[in-house]
């Protein structure tokens, strides 16, 4: 049987979500205050993602949701529909604008749902101002959904403004290996960005050889465009499956300087996208976006 928790620390400002079976197959713990993110997760009793205590989120962005952009906008700045609007530089040294304005917001629990083999929680965040570089007003919703093997995160969009907004969106996730050097990633596609040495997008690189990335000791940060929507990654004690429900989308992957861990990011656009238009969406007043990503973890 599946349970949830709420739980607050004063000390440490922490709303954590704790789920939890009792098989001790699966466990998630997701922090409200910080943008509803992922912190930990048991999958199959295998740990897939791990609190990075050694490392601050604000650095690191680790599992959070990438909204109204995935990635960075050059200098923050970008026009849409004739107006120019100036995003905040929170990645000082390249001066960019970095990964969205929800990384850090704070998302009540709407509702929970307890079954004998899956749980769900569905938590969202309600912006009605007209924030600074992004004057449009909107909801977002995520909804967890776990099994003892799978974890399904379903996001949607909800534009509750007089006016059409432009958005990428994408999940930022660190994921583990007992041997990274010894792990690989593997999906399909033959185009990879080009990045200038600030990380923006300034053309594609073409090979066929791209769907298979062997980590090894190379140093990742790097942006392909899938032909398809499922991405594997092999490590020597689990395969672990992604799969996306938009058909047309990019996968970011990077390495930090934690040896036991790889970031996997699955994006709707690519860096600069307000301002180059590569996966740039648009959502009309009062229209909706939904997007899945569905993670299955089977053993070697």
């Amino acid at each position: 049987m599946f349970q949830v928790k709420q739980q607050y620390c004063e000390i440490t400002n922490q709303n954590n979500i704790e789920i939890s079976n009792s098989k001790t197959t699966t466990f998630a713990k997701i922090q409200l205050n910080q943008g509803a993110r992922l912190k930990e997760l048991v999958l199959g009793g295998h740990q897939l993602i791990r609190e990075m205590k050694e490392s601050d989120y604000s650095k690191t962005y680790a599992s959070s949701i990438l909204f109204p952009f995935a990635n960075r906008i050059k200098d923050g700045r970008y026009e849409f529909e004739n107006e120019w609007h100036q995003l905040d530089i929170n990645e000082k040294k390249l001066n960019n604008a970095l990964h969205g304005l929800v990384y850090n917001k704070e998302f009540v629990l709407l509702e929970s749902d307890i079954k004998e083999d899956y749980v769900s929680v569905v938590l969202t965040y309600v912006e009605d101002n007209h924030t600074e570089g992004f004057p449009y007003t909107y909801k977002i919703q995520l909804k967890y959904i776990l099994t003892h093997t799978s974890l399904n995160l379903v996001v949607e969009i909800k534009n509750t403004d007089l006016k059409t907004f432009p958005f990428t969106l994408g999940w930022h996730p660190y994921f583990l290996s007992s041997d990274r050097y010894n792990s690989s990633v593997i999906f399909d596609s033959n185009q990879k960005l080009v990045l200038n040495d600030r990380c923006i997008t300034e053309g594609l690189e073409v090979d066929e050889n791209f769907g298979l990335v062997e980590v090894k000791d190379q140093y990742l940060d790097t942006c392909f465009v899938l032909k398809t929507s499922t991405i594997k990654f092999k490590t020597p004690k689990y395969t672990l499956t992604m799969d996306c429900s938009e058909a047309d989308s990019f996968l970011q992957l990077y390495t930090p300087p934690h040896p036991d861990m790889i970031a996997i990011e699955p994006t709707t656009g690519v860096s600069n996208s307000f301002n180059n238009g590569i996966g740039l969406k648009k959502l009309k007043p009062k229209e909706n976006y939904e997007i899945g990503w569905f993670l299955t973890v089977n053993n070697i």
